[in-house]
């Protein structure tokens, strides 16, 4: 047993140490098993329609609340935190803005990239390891699992907040067949604050950790096909993609740092657009500017839709 505990632990500091080197902030260890605490949660919120046409989340419920239905006969849940934080603003105070997150490349490529590696050097490592890795692409409750993790708490806005870094990163896991020792959940320091609950423009904030998705600002500018309805058109601007406002107010980031990851960095030409150049903008720019970006989720005619909702006097109405 004791044998058992102390490659547990050398593997766990080895894996911390190569996930580091690859750039990630933070890494946490959770026993794999069913989320029982957060089942009802979950049916309740689904039930109350928080999804809207986020169809997807409705579906394989089981395999996002057990991740040994995922990776069969997985034992750990490992989760990991990545940096994207980036200050930077549009130069224009009246252009358009995108979630910080969106600024550089595609968070789901250059994350998994890295993790593959991960998984490839513990496989030199440890030998034979069976596992998966996830960057937010499969029925995963990443939040759930980091917080289960140590590596924060669910704050009132429904993201994860770390003490040391606030909430401007991404959340990755790997589900593997190799036992760790878990480590423990962290403590709630949210406290009486109330600040992302207040500040939000559509009210999606209903409550501490419940968040009603069909009326967040990123479902608008994201998820939602077709047109924007009123009166929620006129609570967008200046977000044309995703929205950052529960975060901008959230005190735990004042200590967020700059990330440090190349690919993360904006285009040369993305902050320096003004709004009429959004108004403007061919599909030929689009495809120049957000090549390698998240943005190209909402596709061309979907940000010019964004666009004309956030800026109707721009429109020539």
């Amino acid at each position: 047993m004791a044998l058992l505990g102390n490659l547990s632990f050398e593997r766990k500091q080895w894996l911390v140490h190569e996930a580091k080197g690859l750039g990630f902030e933070a890494v946490g260890v959770s026993k794999a098993r069913f989320l029982n605490e957060e089942a009802d949660r979950l049916e309740e919120w689904l039930k109350r329609g928080y999804q809207g046409e986020m169809g997807y989340l409705e579906r394989n419920v089981d395999l996002r609340l057990d991740p040994r239905k995922l990776v069969p006969g997985a034992k750990t849940v490992v989760s990991l935190l990545f940096n994207y934080h980036n200050p930077d603003q549009p130069e224009s105070p009246d252009a358009p803005r995108i979630a910080s997150y969106a600024y550089g490349q595609d968070y789901h490529h250059v994350l998994k990239w890295k993790l593959k590696e991960l998984m490839k050097g513990m496989k030199r490592e440890w030998g034979d390891v069976e596992g998966r890795v996830f960057v937010d692409s499969a029925p995963v409750h990443e939040r759930a699992w980091a917080a289960q993790s140590g590596l924060g708490w669910v704050g009132k806005n429904s993201l994860l907040l770390n003490q040391g870094m606030g909430s401007y990163f991404f959340i990755a896991e790997i589900i593997m067949d190799v036992e760790l020792e878990p480590d423990a959940p962290s403590a709630d320091h949210c406290g009486t604050c109330t600040r992302c609950i207040d500040a939000c423009p559509t009210g999606a904030i209903i409550q501490s950790q419940v968040v009603d998705g069909s009326k967040c600002i990123s479902y608008y500018t994201i998820e939602l096909r077709g047109s924007i309805p009123e009166p929620a058109a006129q609570q967008l601007s200046p977000w044309v993609f995703g929205c950052d406002i529960c975060q901008e107010v959230c005190p735990w980031n004042r200590h967020a740092t700059r990330h440090k990851e190349p690919l993360f960095e904006p285009h040369p030409e993305l902050l320096g657009l003004q709004a009429s150049d959004w108004h403007e903008m061919t599909e030929e720019v689009f495809r120049s500017v957000f090549k390698k970006s998240a943005v190209k989720r909402s596709g061309y005619q979907g940000i010019l839709r964004n666009v004309q909702a956030a800026f109707p006097s721009k429109d020539g109405q």
